[in-house]
């Protein structure tokens, strides 16, 4: 039996991002957030839109242009774009994908 904390129902297992079909093969925006780059702004971490390239910074990040991209253009699925790591993140169904 799972800890409370860890149980899953048949809701949380079955629930499936319904947006990888928009992922796309992208070029890179920028080597580094591209709204902050414009700016003079600093970053904590990088996001990639892996649906147009855009590289925006974190939500640990003083803008959080990775997420204001999503609010303007509605691209539901980001990666992290920091070396060595390899998640995504779905905005729409607020879930790693």
């Amino acid at each position: 039996m799972f800890p409370a904390s860890k149980q899953f129902t048949e809701d949380t297992v079955s629930k499936q991002c319904k947006h990888l079909e928009e992922i796309k093969k992208v070029k890179p925006s920028a080597d580094g957030c591209e709204d902050c780059l414009k700016i003079g702004g600093e970053w904590v971490h990088l996001r990639l839109c892996l649906e147009c390239g855009h590289v925006g910074c974190c939500d640990s990040s003083p803008n959080k242009h990775a997420t204001k991209h999503f609010h303007a253009t509605k691209h539901p699925i980001m990666q992290s774009f920091e070396p060595g790591e390899d998640w995504r993140w779905c905005y729409v169904d607020q879930m790693e994908v």
